[in-house]
């Protein structure tokens, strides 16, 4: 068995941040279950989860040998950066506050351990403008107390601290229905202080050496949640008297935080600021949505901004989704391109230029559709692996979400052409593979650089034609190369042709194919879109 820790270097923070992650993981749902305060969403577990994922793949960045210093503000700013709901937003404040106190460090022995919690203890306090006992802050204070305790005794160990802690932590958590009457109705401890205690029990896992303790048998020693209390409770609860969570990352001096959180306060409810160094991540509980994000521009600037209707949340929580329809997702390339999934029905996300999707960005979009069947179109090859992965997890908490292989807009574009609402869920999943199976795709782009494609060499500015996913023509004229793609699309058959225009495509070049087209088939049926998408001039689909 691995020896006790001494001091917690930058090996064992990773190590420490992996295991918080799959402990977070094996007890999402059962934290999940516990969560009616300060709204009976059902999501706590999930949203930590979902914080120190980010966090964890932060990490990637840092160098193998980073000490425990680096290594700590990589892991907090990745959280920040990808902190979700009350308790997300805390967890990764607390991290910071762990970061600041050890900024510098090679290793962390007890007395920097002590320092830590009570850095962190004090910023996690602070950030919320309302504080409220027998939550996550309660059980992190009695963690700090216990840890900083430890001094008195003859000369703690890392593993002494740590322990202590874990010990006051999970007698602060069995506490919290004495002070906070909703848990006491509901029969539980809180969600977010549950999410607390798993991870410093797998920071006391890694310290000690011992292996990792499994969340199922740390459930074993409560006593089982009862749903009935929790969804009675929840119901008497309602979602704390305001409409709408806003939460976004904001790009603002530290000196203008204190003016953003009372200006929040005015309009609403749990509001939480957390962050430093000129990057924060906003959360509050209002009934001005529009507000709360103008307050934001006038400390900053917002970016990510989210908007969920509380009541919706509650309402997917209690299980009472729509269950006679199927709702649908679209990942649109473009803004022509969301408006015409939008159109149809479906709720379009739109990716930031250049960034990639994000496992929390896919379960957002699924979550915010408000039926018990859901159909997602990733349409793009990158978007599809994550949206799978988003797919478990709403699974897992009782959606039935079918990822349709889409690999390219046009086939989103022909399933949601027969999305029929008001059908059978089923039987609208079903026709809406079948058109999007029977779609082939091509796009029209511009090389920029020298490489070796499919087709042969190319190089910077050569026009590139892809056919099903292949580069298949190389050539110097852009409506050349577009009939080229049309040509061997329509040569497998099609009566329906789909011309995507991108944002940089040269006016006329939509017209130009289709009258080209139109000179050896006639018959076919061509349809424009001005998808307004990036890097492909043009998008080609054929049925």
């Amino acid at each position: 068995m691995p020896a006790e820790l001494p001091a917690l270097d930058g090996a064992a923070a990773r190590r420490w941040a992996a295991a918080a992650v799959s402990a977070l993981a094996a007890a999402r749902e059962e934290i999940d279950a516990l969560n009616v305060y300060p709204v009976p969403d059902g999501d706590t577990g999930t949203n930590l989860h979902l914080t120190f994922e980010q966090g964890l793949a932060a990490l990637d960045e840092v160098a193998e040998d980073a000490g425990v210093g680096e290594v700590a503000d990589a892991l907090a700013r990745g959280c920040l950066m990808g902190a979700r709901g009350n308790s997300g937003i805390i967890a990764a404040q607390l991290l910071r506050g762990w970061a600041d106190e050890l900024a510098g460090q090679v290793a962390a022995g007890a007395e920097h351990a002590r320092a830590a919690f009570a850095r962190a203890d004090a910023q996690a306090w602070e950030a919320v403008a309302e504080p409220v006992e027998g939550t996550i802050l309660s059980v992190s204070r009695a963690a700090a107390r216990a840890a900083a305790a430890t001094a008195a005794g003859a000369a703690a160990s890392l593993a002494g601290v740590v322990g202590a802690a874990v010990d006051a932590a999970r007698t602060a958590l069995a506490r919290t229905p004495e002070q906070l009457d909703v848990l006491a109705a509901a029969g539980v401890v809180d969600a977010g202080g549950a999410g607390l205690v798993v991870l410093l029990e797998a920071l006391r896992d890694v310290v000690t050496g011992r292996e990792v303790r499994s969340p199922a048998a740390a459930a074993g020693e409560r006593p089982p949640v009862d749903a009935g209390a929790v969804a009675a409770a929840a119901q008497e609860c309602g979602p704390s008297g305001h409409g709408y969570e806003v939460m976004y990352l904001l790009d603002a001096r530290d000196d203008g935080v204190p003016a953003l959180r009372a200006a929040l306060r005015r309009l609403g409810g749990s509001v939480v600021v957390v962050g430093g160094g000129g990057l924060w991540n906003v959360h509050v509980h209002t009934d001005a949505p529009g507000a709360a994000v103008e307050a934001g521009i006038a400390a900053g600037r917002p970016r990510r901004v989210r908007i969920t209707h509380l009541d919706d949340a509650v309402r997917r929580a209690a299980g009472t989704r729509r269950e006679a329809s199927c709702g649908v997702v679209a990942f649109a390339a473009g803004p022509g391109l969301a408006a015409v999934f939008e159109e149809a029905g479906a709720v379009a996300v739109r990716p930031a230029s250049g960034h990639r999707v994000s496992t929390a960005e896919v379960l957002d979009a699924v979550r915010s559709v408000e039926t018990t069947s859901v159909v997602v179109l990733p349409n793009d090859p990158d978007t599809l692996a994550v949206a799978q992965a988003a797919a478990d997890v709403a699974r897992a908490e009782g959606l039935a979400v079918t990822v349709l292989p889409t690999r390219a807009q046009v086939q989103g574009l022909a399933a949601v052409a027969v999305h029929d609402p008001d059908a059978d869920p089923h039987r609208d999943a079903l026709a809406m593979s079948s058109a999007a199976g029977a779609a082939r795709h091509g796009a029209v782009t511009v090389a920029v650089r020298d490489a070796i494609t499919s087709a042969g060499r190319c190089r910077t500015g050569d026009v590139l034609g892809v056919v099903d996913g292949d580069f298949a023509v190389i050539g110097d004229d852009l409506k050349d190369v577009a009939v080229d793609v049309v040509g061997r699309l329509l040569g497998g058959g099609g009566e329906l042709l789909t011309l995507v225009v991108g944002a940089d495509a040269p006016d006329g070049l939509a017209d130009e194919v289709r009258a080209a087209v139109h000179r050896t088939r006639p018959d076919v049926e061509v349809q424009v879109v001005d998808g307004g998408q990036e890097r492909y001039p043009l998008l080609v689909g054929v049925e």
